[in-house]
């Protein structure tokens, strides 16, 4: 009989949406119980997603319960509406979830107008269980503490915020040393991230390299080329030209980007010509040459006597982050190999070139 009371009752509320999460749960899920007074500022309103004591009042939209009196919540829509000022929310966070200790119906009534942010003091807890993720949180939540950077900065490998923090430090003695003495390391971290960290994430951007490396975010991007380009005594894993680009020094890089406008920043990608030979059957030669033919990625292609059946040139656009043996020979294997009657492949890569212009 219970079971048929629960399905009436479900059916009666229609589609309304499951209640808000509960903070304690997932507190005790992460191990979260040490905790960081993060101080004020702005939150966005989709990143809050349940309650510490009202979780049962609210839906996970933060509409109200319909058995619950409407009272409080159309006085706070009314203030809003007015205009007249209304304290900060008060808001415990986990990871990049928040949950409302005081300012349910604040919270309730921002989403009701289509706000997409509101003005919270955070209380950030730090989980402690050794999961990669949460290690990797953790440092992350030690980077903000020391930058005061609430900028967008993600990391997926451990140790990288570390060495980023590293860096902000050798920023800050360089500017301690010259332009700015007595900065501060949150003053040398703002710095850092304007002058430093987003011009060369702009210039990551613009040569489309996160399309090549799928899992990995800019900050990783970020992290890997400076590590490789300013650290002393590492060897590069990369193509060569990406010193035209990236100075071999971070301060050096600072001071170029600089004089350059956000629309002067270069792009990290380079042609790359190379010919192809190949043996091929010779009953289906013509056929075979038009099929490579209409890939754009090959400029020319020739029928040629001897040892060889077909010449080929091709010219690709690589980033600078891979090698030029790399990105033909996945050329070579995804689009040439593909075409059936095709026997063998020689690739050559010009070493120099001189060519007269006609």
């Amino acid at each position: 009989m219970s079971n048929l009371s629960d399905l009436i009752r479900k059916l009666w509320s229609g589609n309304q949406d499951s209640e808000a999460k509960n903070f304690r749960e997932n507190q005790k899920c992460e191990g979260a119980f040490d905790y960081v007074d993060r101080g004020i500022c702005s939150v966005p309103l989709e990143q809050i997603v349940g309650s510490v004591g009202r979780y049962h009042d609210f839906d996970s939209q933060f509409k109200l319960k319909n058995h619950l009196p409407p009272d409080r919540l159309i006085s706070v829509k009314q203030a809003m509406w007015k205009g007249n000022s209304l304290p900060p929310v008060i808001l415990y966070k986990i990871k990049d979830e928040y949950y409302v200790l005081d300012g349910n119906h604040r919270i309730a009534a921002a989403k009701e107008f289509g706000r997409s942010d509101i003005m919270a003091k955070i209380i950030e807890f730090i989980p402690s269980s050794n999961t990669l993720e949460n290690i990797i949180y953790r440092e992350k939540s030690e980077f903000v503490e020391q930058t005061g950077l609430g900028h967008p900065l993600d990391i997926t490998e451990v140790g990288q915020y570390l060495y980023l923090l590293d860096q902000v430090e050798t920023h800050r003695a360089h500017l301690a040393g010259g332009e700015k003495p007595g900065v501060t390391l949150k003053q040398a971290s703002a710095d850092w991230y304007n002058t430093i960290y987003l011009p060369m994430t702009s210039i990551i951007e613009k040569g489309n390299l996160l399309v090549s490396f799928p899992d990995r975010t800019l900050g990783d991007l970020y992290a890997y080329i400076s590590f490789h380009q300013w650290e002393k005594g590492r060897m590069r894993h990369y193509g060569i030209g990406i010193d035209k680009l990236i100075s071999r020094d971070m301060e050096a890089f600072r001071e170029n980007m600089a004089n350059m406008n956000k629309e002067e920043y270069p792009e990290m990608l380079r042609s790359i010509t190379a010919f192809i030979t190949m043996n091929v059957d010779a009953k289906r030669e013509l056929k075979i040459a038009d099929k490579i033919f209409a890939l754009p990625e090959v400029k020319e292609v020739h029928s040629v006597h001897g040892s060889i059946d077909i010449l080929v040139k091709i010219v690709l656009t690589r980033n600078l982050l891979s090698s030029d043996a790399e990105v033909i020979g996945q050329f070579v294997h995804e689009k040439i190999r593909q075409i059936d009657g095709i026997l063998s492949t020689q690739t050559l890569i010009p070493g120099a070139s001189k060519i007269k212009k006609l």
